[in-house]
């Protein structure tokens, strides 16, 4: 895992919708044209796409470009109650940001994410979502299997601890950082304990043209190919860097971009 970096984000709206239990979730938007969903990793919020540049030249290229906030993170709200947190529920809230889109016929928009981002594009595509194409980047089979590490494990640590952390340790730099982006560790865990794992069987159904990417420094690409392997109608990318470097590397938008505009 990376180490944070700051926000440079340039200020964009932020609209706001509510999901069905009442759950007030943010998001941003950017250009005209074609609706693009992107979804951002943990410990994160939309503005990832625009930082690493993506979104950019995804504008450029004739895309209307969305991207929510997951619940408990960024300027979404952030409940602290366990109950706020049900299984899956990310998924359920980017299916209903669709909805509040109007985004209802099957083709008439594209989705992609990044490591938690790229888990929920999955768990939305085996519930029967059906964009023109996807972006899964930075997650392997392993992941989609539900087997820990990543985030979760960084966070359950800052979580667990019982004394103060060490402030230039791994953990007291990401917990700082947190703390100033207005993030709870605690919150985050609990989003992250919402998520399903997907077996391999239900990813054969996928029949929508799925670009999977991946770092190639990145510990993740142990299991990369096993899930282009299990996804019908995968192709790979790579780019070089780690976890964290890989989402900003121009070898990663430009594959995002080909792949996205190749039908267009």
């Amino acid at each position: 895992m990376s180490e944070p970096t700051p926000d440079l984000t340039p200020d964009l709206t932020v609209s706001f919708f509510t999901t069905g239990d009442g759950v007030r979730l943010a998001y941003r938007e950017l250009g005209e044209g074609r609706p693009l969903v992107l979804l951002h990793g943990a410990m994160g919020d939309g503005t990832l796409w625009i930082r690493h540049g993506q979104a950019e030249a995804l504008v450029g290229r004739g895309f209307r470009v969305l991207l929510p906030d997951f619940r408990g993170h960024g300027s979404s709200a952030k409940p602290r109650d366990a109950a706020a947190y049900p299984a899956d529920i990310l998924t359920d809230d980017t299916l209903a940001f669709l909805d509040h889109l109007g985004l209802h016929q099957p083709q008439d928009y594209d989705l992609g994410g990044y490591s938690l981002g790229a888990r929920i594009v999955v768990r939305m595509l085996v519930r029967g979502a059906t964009p023109g194409r996807a972006v899964v980047a930075g997650q392997g089979m392993r992941q989609v299997l539900g087997i820990s590490g990543g985030a979760g494990t960084m966070l359950q640590r800052i979580v667990d601890a019982t004394e103060p952390l060490d402030p230039d340790s791994q953990e007291g730099r990401f917990a700082a950082w947190m703390r100033a982006n207005g993030d709870d560790p605690a919150v985050l865990m609990l989003a992250l304990d919402s998520l399903v794992a997907t077996p391999a069987e239900e990813l054969v159904r996928v029949q929508v043209p799925t670009l999977v990417a991946m770092g190639t420094e990145d510990e993740r690409a142990v299991s990369v190919d096993e899930l282009v392997a299990a996804l019908p109608r995968a192709m790979k990318a790579t780019m070089p860097g780690d976890h964290g470097r890989a989402a900003s590397a121009p070898e990663f938008v430009a594959a995002m971009v080909d792949f996205l505009d190749a039908e267009r």
